[in-house]
């Protein structure tokens, strides 16, 4: 345990921003999932839940709780995945 006073601040500091960083990596991944559920029905709003999906991605990596290559890396495979399912429905 710590014993300054510094350090009890910065352990409630990262406390905190734990909470906040799990608060938007796990709405990240429920539009993550809407979009893949989507995706997997056929559904018609495919592609707005898509562009939903990339905005929170993109926002939880400007915000610190992802890295942003790792942003990158989930949209071009969700973009990947709506292609092919396009060009499977044509």
């Amino acid at each position: 345990m710590a014993h300054t006073l510094s350090a009890l601040k910065r352990i409630r500091q990262s406390e905190k921003r734990r909470l906040i960083n799990k608060s938007n990596k796990s709405a990240m991944k429920t539009y993550i999932k809407k979009y893949m559920k989507a995706l997997e029905t056929g559904a018609d709003n495919t592609e707005a839940l898509l562009k939903q999906a990339v905005s929170v991605i993109y926002k939880t990596a400007r915000k610190g709780a992802i890295h942003k290559k790792q942003a990158s890396r989930k949209v071009s495979r969700l973009t990947m995945k709506f292609n092919k399912a396009q060009t499977v429905n044509k």
